[in-house]
């Protein structure tokens, strides 16, 4: 079977633009969530977000939309296409896979996802249509909003056409992108594959969607930093983020034959159902457990030789500690053999992002030899104890093993597993 690797990565989240100033903020316990400010949240039971800072809030990190899309361009564009397209471009960069041969570009694909996609735009045009008329409906509008779209726009932009795909499938969507582009080179068909997802759903129908459910954190609206808690006491929800996370995957002999530089491998993929709940995760966490040992089955490996798990741990009372029933089921009792954090407590929860960039971050512990830290651990829940989550502080160790948890509504699980590539 053929190798898999990782040559390039971008990165756009509420911790910045970027890959390096996302690893120095994230082990650094800096925290991306801020009251929102830029739509009306008085109505709105939570009023907190991990939104993409600007560059006149942010200048070291911020992001300008215009140095990256043309003013026309972006009007015609969902938030969710436009931060997927500067997440790709720096992933491609970094890469520096740039083929202008006809058979190398038939052989280099993209498959980028969301979990809702074009929530806002779909939310304006609806307003605008019920104000002012269909006259008033943009020609582009359905092709702003559809999630397949990211994939065309970024394929379209670089000429690559190979495999051409979407991932939907809720908070699982990054993870699972990266792992299906992974099987196809696997399987032979591309050398290359451009891989992950984006979110921009921190809009008021969103916010509004999510708080109907009860899943949104509203107990800490005066104090954002401290909102997302994962295996805290005071957890009370996720705290909604957006932003963009893409890879650059390459069959290993073809990355090595252009003097490409290596991140790491994907080595396992694993996925499953729980076939329980339309939101809610199966109590004694089975679906994730699946996942996880197929993950590891996959690359070959037992769950001993887990170095570090970067969990799913979303910070609401349930989800959490299921995870790690799970989890505990996997590692067979050795769990201090095996850190585990959750990035989600930095960058709130970007849905159908959060896999992609969370298996980035997963690249750089191994890259960097740290495990980034839980924030806002302050007191444990009492589940949680035994387990090595990392509190407040980032952990140096030998990291050659990582297992990236996504589990998403519907039930729908994945876990990648990421190790170092010798």
């Amino acid at each position: 079977m053929r190798r898999v690797v990782i040559t390039g990565l971008g990165l756009l989240t509420p911790l910045g633009l970027g890959v390096d100033i996302n690893w120095t903020r994230l082990i650094s316990g800096f925290v991306g969530i801020n009251k929102i400010n830029n739509f009306d949240v008085s109505d709105l039971p939570s009023k907190i977000a991990g939104q993409i800072p600007t560059k006149i809030d942010d200048p070291e990190g911020g992001l300008n939309i215009d140095d990256w899309i043309e003013p026309r361009e972006y009007k015609r564009i969902d938030r969710f296409i436009a931060y997927g397209l500067i997440a790709a471009t720096e992933a491609v960069k970094d890469s520096g896979w740039t083929p202008d041969k006809e058979y190398q570009k038939n052989r280099t694909g993209v498959i980028l996802g969301s979990g809702i996609g074009g929530l806002e735009t779909i939310s304006n045009t609806t307003e605008l249509l019920n104000t002012k008329g269909p006259r008033k409906v943009s020609p582009f509008f359905i092709p702003s909003a559809l999630i397949n779209l990211l994939s065309g726009q970024v394929s379209i932009k670089y000429g690559f056409k190979g495999p051409n795909h979407s991932v939907v499938t809720a908070c699982s969507t990054g993870a699972h992108a990266i792992g299906d582009a992974s099987r196809i080179i696997r399987y032979g068909d591309a050398d290359v594959m451009i891989a992950g997802g984006a979110e921009a759903a921190c809009c008021r129908i969103g916010m509004a969607g999510f708080a109907a459910a009860r899943a949104l954190s509203t107990n800490f609206n005066d104090q954002p930093k401290t909102s997302s808690r994962p295996w805290d006491k005071d957890r009370d929800g996720f705290v909604m983020g957006e932003g963009a996370g893409v890879v650059v995957l390459e069959e290993r002999e073809h990355a090595v034959a252009r003097g490409a530089k290596i991140y790491a491998e994907i080595k396992g993929y694993g996925l499953s159902g729980d076939a329980h709940h339309i939101t809610a995760p199966a109590e004694n966490g089975d679906g994730g457990f699946r996942a996880m040992l197929s993950a590891i089955n996959d690359a070959g490996i037992k769950g001993s030789d887990l170095d570090y798990i970067n969990a799913h741990g979303t910070s609401t009372p349930l989800g959490d500690i299921i995870e790690l029933k799970a989890i505990e089921r996997l590692l067979n009792e050795k769990l201090q053999n095996t850190s585990i954090s959750s990035t989600k407590s930095a960058t709130g929860h970007l849905l159908g992002a959060a896999g992609a960039i969370e298996a980035i971050y997963s690249i750089l512990s191994i890259v960097n030899q740290t495990v980034p830290p839980t924030n806002n651990l302050i007191n444990p829940d009492h589940e949680s104890k035994g387990f090595d989550l990392v509190p407040i502080n980032s952990k140096t160790r030998i990291i050659k093993n990582v297992l990236s948890n996504s589990f998403g509504f519907g039930g729908t699980n994945a876990s990648l597993l990421i190790g170092s590539s010798d």
